[in-house]
Formats: structure tokens, C-alpha cells, sequence
């Protein structure tokens, strides 16, 4: 009998919580495209369009060259 108490409480600790990664993760983008789903991580389209039209463009740094300026 003492085997088998010995043989449950030795349990693999890999058997106790699974660890998820990648497709089984839920939280990242690759496990949000295996279950379907949508949020930060993923956006839908719409959503995607509506953040790119709210940046700001930013000016070039480098300033226009006139046309007196370049006599060389």
C-alpha cells in the first residue's frame, strides 16, 4: 500500500498546470487567430483604419532647398 501513496503524491509537475504558449495562449495574436477572437492584440479592421487615421503626420526634418540656394 505504501507504493501506491508514494506513486500520487509523486506527480510530474508538468501534469499539474499546463503551460500555454503561442496557438493556446489566448492573450497573444497568434492563440487569438486559433480561437477566432478579437481585441488589443488583434483588431479588427475597422479598428485598424480609425487608429492610423488618428496619427498625426509629422513634417519632414529636413527643410526644402530653394532654387537661388543651389548656384554652384
Amino acid at each position: 500500500m505504501s507504493y501506491f501513496s508514494l506513486s500520487s503524491s509523486m506527480a510530474s509537475p508538468a501534469a499539474e498546470a499546463p503551460i500555454l504558449c503561442s496557438r493556446g495562449d489566448k492573450k497573444t495574436k497568434k492563440g487569438k487567430k486559433f480561437k477566432g477572437t478579437y481585441g488589443n492584440w488583434r483588431p479588427k479592421k475597422e479598428q485598424k483604419v480609425e487608429r492610423i487615421k488618428d496619427k498625426i503626420e509629422v513634417p519632414n526634418c529636413r527643410p526644402k532647398k530653394d532654387k537661388e540656394q543651389n548656384i554652384f
